[in-house]
């Protein structure tokens, strides 16, 4: 899945990329990301992930690529206030081009006879143009990078169209925050 490469790779100065339509698995849910709904939301996710792997270790060898999540509310005062259980998101896993519907869907009937794998689902997402900026540290210092970010876009003449997207280089819940490696994205 080296075609992809250039996605997990941004750089701490924004840049415009070009996202293409990509196959996914998504999983939709409500509240903190430090809810027991929003963790077994996500080991459904990676657990199904791992069986579509397993399913296709004879055609393509490949990792399990990086956890991904887009960030929204109706109302986007709740991020401001720190409302966090107001959150909504879709924690996303991209899959190789060898991941079809069926194979996906056996994989979802594997992973569910070990854990829940409610609302797990494969879909193609497309973004198109987006800006993207590499975040070092802490999700609690985000806020700065983010405004650089916006900044650009607005420099660039662009307009942001799309939720607030992340993607997890390093893993959220065993990493020091100050090794935190976070490709933050939205689309324009």
């Amino acid at each position: 899945m080296n075609e992809y490469k250039y996605l997990f790779s941004g750089k701490k100065e924004p840049a415009l990329i070009e996202v293409p339509a990509l196959p996914y698995l998504m999983v939709d849910g409500k509240g903190s990301p430090d809810s027991p709904e929003y963790s077994n939301a996500v080991s459904g996710l990676y657990a199904v992930a791992y069986a579509v792997r397993a399913a296709l270790k004879t055609q393509v060898e490949y990792s399990v690529l990086p956890l991904q999540g887009q960030w929204w509310s109706p109302d986007p005062a709740v991020f401001a206030a720190g409302d966090r259980n107001a959150w909504c998101w879709t924690m996303m896993i991209l899959q190789p081009r060898q991941a079809t519907v069926g194979i996906v869907a056996e994989a979802i009937a594997k992973a569910a006879r070990k854990r829940a794998v409610d609302g797990v689902r494969f879909e193609e997402f497309t973004e198109g143009t987006c800006a993207q900026i590499l975040h070092n540290g802490p999700y609690s210092e985000e806020p700065a990078t983010i405004a650089r970010l916006i900044d650009f876009v607005r420099q660039e003449g662009r307009q942001i169209t799309g939720n607030h997207h992340e993607i997890y280089l390093t893993r959220p819940r065993t990493d020091a925050p100050e090794k935190m490696r976070t490709l933050i994205r939205y689309p324009v």
